[in-house]
């Protein structure tokens, strides 16, 4: 399926299919002995050319053979970009890498991945590139792992680089970690954005940078979730302070959509080389669960290749619903999340197993702004556990910035209250008031959606963007209400732009 050209005198040999998903194994790169043969600081150089053709397996992976007392290893490539015609897909070309450890499912030998956002990089005990985990270098087969993302019709063809340092290697430090609590203000509402993109994977800001954005855009809580890999983990603990909680994750980016692993263990890698038609997902939301984390597949009907979310929720705690900017696709991935909701008190109308919403920024580089959106979520306190069970729970709302703020109640029967992502419960005919008191939503309307549509709409809220607005249903009539709160139709680049939305609040179901 593919050529393999190795340079320099190796051997060519025959393309192997290997793993539980789609992939090529290449013939192996073959180094001198190792340090015996080398001085301190030595190098040698190996280069390897390939062709990929359309069609090509997700991952093609090219085996090193790393001699002994290598100090570092370095590669470099590049891949040819033809002009395509309008409509077609031209070439793009991922690149990662696993140690001696072997490319099994699980990752590990996972050492690293960059994607697309590096043409190359180093690792080394002491020190690698972003996206890459120092450690030793140790003697055994390293696989280089190839992803063509997309391949035009002329084929992908590429070089490789690779380049071994010898030498005594350097010292490793020990990583330290954020802390898994802030100084909160007990049990209040937190603001957070949970998927968000540094230079340490395909972003172009620092964690810093980034860190001094979500304070400036009044964040309490942020989750580190750079694609396919850990390694910013230990980044962050500098940036962190009794201000801000940081929490720890992964965007796990499949060729059939992401998931954004929300506060897991320091250090946690999830896998991400399979697809929907592999019957591998569950395993993977398990082990994201095992390590403490939330599974929140993000943008679902995003329209970038390999971004609609194709796996199914049975194994999600949450759904990313607004992805930054809101565009068509949010209003699709509303639509989509509401019917669930419909389905789900369809299903049980006593306790209706749902899935709650959040909204994330997704942002990468400037002028992606932090926060926009944030999720707000009421918590017991400022710590990882709290946030978590927050927003598993769905006590929480959506804004599109610090400046918006409501509450959405529910009040009915014996003096009777329900918030966001509780149930009111009260007898189906029994009167109950809906409440939601807004700030910083100027000339912004009220829309109560309930299983059966919107069914009411208020008036714009004053310029002063304060407001409070009531609607009297029955729980006969209206099995759950959620809030949404949208711009005037003339305002942002989607007629009716959310400004914001919240989980819904469930009626019925009184005890007998």
């Amino acid at each position: 399926m593919c050529d393999d050209d190795h340079g320099n005198g190796m051997n060519r040999r025959a393309l192997i299919v290997t793993g539980a998903t789609a992939a090529l194994t290449l013939g192996s790169v073959t180094f001198a002995s190792g340090a015996e043969a080398a001085a301190d600081g030595d190098q040698e150089t190996r280069t390897v050319r390939g062709t990929l053709p359309t069609g090509s397996p997700d991952y093609v992976y090219v085996p090193v053979e790393v001699p002994a007392g290598v100090r570092e290893l370095k590669v470099a490539y590049t891949y040819d970009r033809p002009s395509v015609p309008v409509g077609t897909q031209g070439n793009a070309l991922d690149i990662g890498i696993f140690d001696q450890h072997g490319t099994d499912l699980g990752g590990r030998g996972f050492r690293g991945w960059s994607g697309g956002a590096r043409t190359e990089f180093f690792l080394r005990v002491d020190d690698a590139t972003p996206g890459y985990l120092p450690g030793p270098v140790r003697a055994g087969t390293w696989h280089i792992a190839l992803g063509p993302y997309t391949v035009s019709p002329q084929g992908l063809s590429y070089e490789l680089t690779i380049t071994l340092t010898y030498g005594e290697p350097g010292v490793a430090s020990r990583p330290v970690y954020p802390p898994e609590r802030a100084k909160g203000r007990g049990r209040a509402w937190y603001r957070g954005d949970c998927h968000l993109h540094s230079w340490y994977s395909d972003g172009r800001r620092t964690p810093a940078e980034i860190a001094a954005l979500a304070r400036a855009a009044g964040l309490d809580f942020i989750n580190s979730s750079d694609h396919n890999t850990q390694s910013s983990h230990p980044i962050w603990a500098s940036e962190a302070g009794d201000d801000l909680l940081i929490l720890l994750g992964e965007e796990v980016t499949t060729r059939n959509g992401h998931v954004v692993a929300l506060g897991t263990e320091p250090g946690t890698f999830v896998d991400w080389r399979y697809r929907a038609r592999d019957n591998r997902f569950g395993r993977f939301a398990r082990e994201i669960r095992r390590a403490g984390g939330l599974v929140v597949p993000a943008h679902p009907h995003a329209t970038c290749i390999g971004c609609a979310w194709k796996f199914g929720f049975g194994e999600a705690d949450a759904v990313e619903v607004w992805n930054g900017p809101y565009t068509p696709d949010d209003e699709v991935a509303l639509a989509s999340w509401d019917a669930t909701l419909v389905a789900s008190v369809r299903e049980n109308q006593e306790n209706p197993g749902w899935l709650p919403a959040m909204g994330n920024s997704d942002a990468h580089r400037d002028p992606d702004a932090i926060g926009l959106p944030q999720t707000v979520v009421l918590a017991e306190d400022l710590t990882r556990e709290a946030i978590q069970d927050g927003i598993r729970a769905g006590h929480s709302y959506v804004a599109e910035s610090k400046n918006l703020s409501l509450t959405f109640t529910a009040s009915g029967g014996r003096a009777q209250h329900a918030g966001i992502g509780e149930r009111l419960r009260v007898d189906a005919d029994t009167p109950v008031t809906l409440r939601l008191e807004a700030t910083g939503a100027a000339r912004c309307t009220v829309r109560f959606v309930t299983d059966q549509g919107v069914l009411f709409t208020s008036d714009p809220l004053p310029v002063g963007g304060a407001g409070t607005v009531e609607w009297h249903t029955t729980a006969s009539y209206a099995a759950y209400v959620r809030a949404e709160l949208r711009h005037e139709t003339a305002a942002g680049p989607v007629p009716g732009a959310l400004a914001a939305f919240t989980n819904p609040i469930f009626l019925g179901g009184a005890e007998r």
